[in-house]
């Protein structure tokens, strides 16, 4: 199963990169929900099962993969692997301090990840601050996370849930 989720960690970030440098900020909010909300959820629950040093080589992989696939990628690829790497030791940090259930850990690192990258992100990639669109991808990946995080809840939170 680490396999498949580390592939889909990888293709939601590629993708999110992609798809931000063909249709640019107006897309964020939808790829902030979808893409990125899954990769934090993504992350967490690979964050129970991966190293550190594992998880961050996989979060610059997907960096240089993007710009590999396009190179026309590099601003989006360096914006993103900065803003993933600290947004991930954001998120990681902050599972790891809150106890209780998986979905509440991972609600609470998403949202404290979430922030970090929704200021950093765009204003790397784009060279400006644009509080509109950090507000909108923030919510949008919080949202998101919670429900990937929801659907993806490892199996021992899904039995407690079920009875």
């Amino acid at each position: 199963m680490i396999p498949v989720a580390i592939a889909a960690y990888a293709f939601a970030i590629i993708s999110a990169n992609l798809l931000v440098l063909r249709f640019g900020p107006p897309v964020i909010p939808l790829v902030a929900f979808f893409l990125i909300g899954l990769d934090l959820a993504l992350r967490n629950w690979l964050n129970l099962r991966m190293r550190p040093l594992a998880m961050g080589i996989l979060i610059l992989a997907t960096g240089v993969v993007t710009y590999l696939v396009n190179p026309a990628a590099r601003s989006i690829a360096i914006a993103s692997a900065v803003a993933f790497t600290a947004a991930a030791l954001a998120d990681w940090a902050t599972f790891r301090a809150v106890s209780g259930s998986w979905i509440r850990r991972n609600v609470a690192g998403a949202t404290v990840g979430a922030a970090v990258d929704s200021i950093l992100f765009p204003t790397l990639a784009f060279g400006a601050l644009l509080p509109a669109l950090v507000v909108a991808q923030f919510v949008a990946k919080v949202a998101g996370a919670a429900l990937w995080g929801w659907l993806i809840r490892p199996r021992e939170a899904q039995a407690r849930a079920a009875g």
